[in-house]
């Protein structure tokens, strides 16, 4: 049973590429929200999201590499448990709310499941003091305007995401009009409040607003998800839903479908001609059955090695670099992480090690 002090947990869910990452950054930003704990899920081996949020005054917690749809019971779980024993302890800044940023191909069923107290098992002392002591209060989903119709139309995370969400937020609405998705958005998930993050009035308090999550609320599909986590984690093993086309609700497959993530890091700066070079290869030179859904990383460059820069890439499209004042944390590499299907390993790693020389 969840004590009536439980602290409120906000899930910040999102396709790759969504802007996640901005968003939780602009909360942060913001007075209000400043006491806030943070805990970061991150696909890759390698942590970028963590270095690009502001630390600030609030905890930042990461979840270990994977995705927390397949470990919640694990991962998540853990992480707050610590954030409540350190609270206890009186150790680390006071924080009256989590935000949970997931990475963008976490299934939010297993995740909002976990998460409802008696919806799967409890395992030991741990599970039942993070049921008491934290509640989760709203989903919040980011949707790009500019991008979303490829991940909408062909990755069935991206629908759950949206369904499962009380908010979503229009971004990238500077590069792309809201207009033609408010009413696909609406039909979609009825119950959820719509905001352009890109619009004048964009209220951060509207995302964070108290309260209890409510499966019911939701469309119908949303409480057979959660069943079925259940059903399937009662039975002794994690349900398993496709991260590729829409799965068959009796036969799930893998919950990545078959998306994984590749790290490359560097001690050392790297030559500007050869990574913009192989950042166009990327962006460009896809064949076959290799599709490079994201790619994100911090890099510098020998002819500016205290100044590094945020590079990203959405699909095949190469994102403005966003250069940074000073490193973001005594992590110095270079590191850039891939996340899409059919990764080729060997030949990407020896492209890469060209930009070092």
């Amino acid at each position: 049973m969840q004590r009536a002090d439980a602290t409120p947990l906000f899930l910040l869910t999102g396709f790759l590429g969504a802007g996640k990452t901005t968003l939780l950054n602009r909360i942060l930003a913001d007075p209000r929200f400043a006491d806030s704990a943070v805990i970061i899920n991150e696909f890759g081996a390698v942590p970028v999201d963590h270095d690009l949020v502001r630390h600030g005054a609030q905890r930042v917690t990461i979840t270990a590499s994977g995705c927390l749809c397949c470990t919640v019971q694990g991962d998540l779980r853990g992480a707050l448990f610590a954030l409540q024993e350190e609270r206890a302890k009186g150790r680390g800044a006071a924080f009256s709310r989590v935000i949970v940023e997931t990475t963008g191909l976490a299934d939010p069923a297993p995740v909002v499941a976990g998460l409802i107290p008696g919806t799967l098992p409890a395992f030991g002392l741990r599970d039942h003091v993070v049921a008491r002591r934290f509640r989760l209060a709203r989903v919040i989903a980011a949707f790009d305007l500019e991008h979303g119709a490829g991940p909408l139309e062909n990755h069935f995370e991206c629908w759950k995401q949206l369904a499962f969400a009380d908010e979503i937020v229009l971004t990238k609405g500077d590069r792309a009009a809201a207009d033609p998705w408010l009413a696909e958005l609406a039909a979609l998930n009825p119950a959820a409040g719509l905001h352009v993050a890109a619009e004048a009035d964009f209220d951060l308090a509207a995302l964070l607003r108290d309260g209890a999550y409510q499966a019911a609320s939701k469309p119908e599909d949303v409480a057979g998800w959660l069943a079925l986590e259940a059903r399937a984690t009662g039975e002794g093993g994690a349900l398993s839903a496709s991260h590729a086309a829409p799965p068959s609700p009796s036969l799930p497959g893998d919950r990545h479908g078959g998306i994984v993530s590749l790290s490359l890091t560097h001690d050392g700066p790297l030559d500007r001609n050869g990574f913009s070079a192989f950042l166009h290869v990327l962006a460009t030179g896809q064949r076959g059955e290799m599709a490079l859904l994201r790619a994100k990383g911090i890099v510098a460059y020998s002819d500016a090695p205290d100044r590094p820069e945020v590079v990203h890439l959405v699909g095949q499209k190469l994102c403005p670099a966003l250069p940074l004042d000073r490193w973001p944390s005594a992590d110095r590499r270079s590191r850039l992480v891939l996340i899409g299907r059919a990764l080729r390993e060997e030949p990407l790693r020896k492209l890469f090690a060209v930009t070092r020389r």
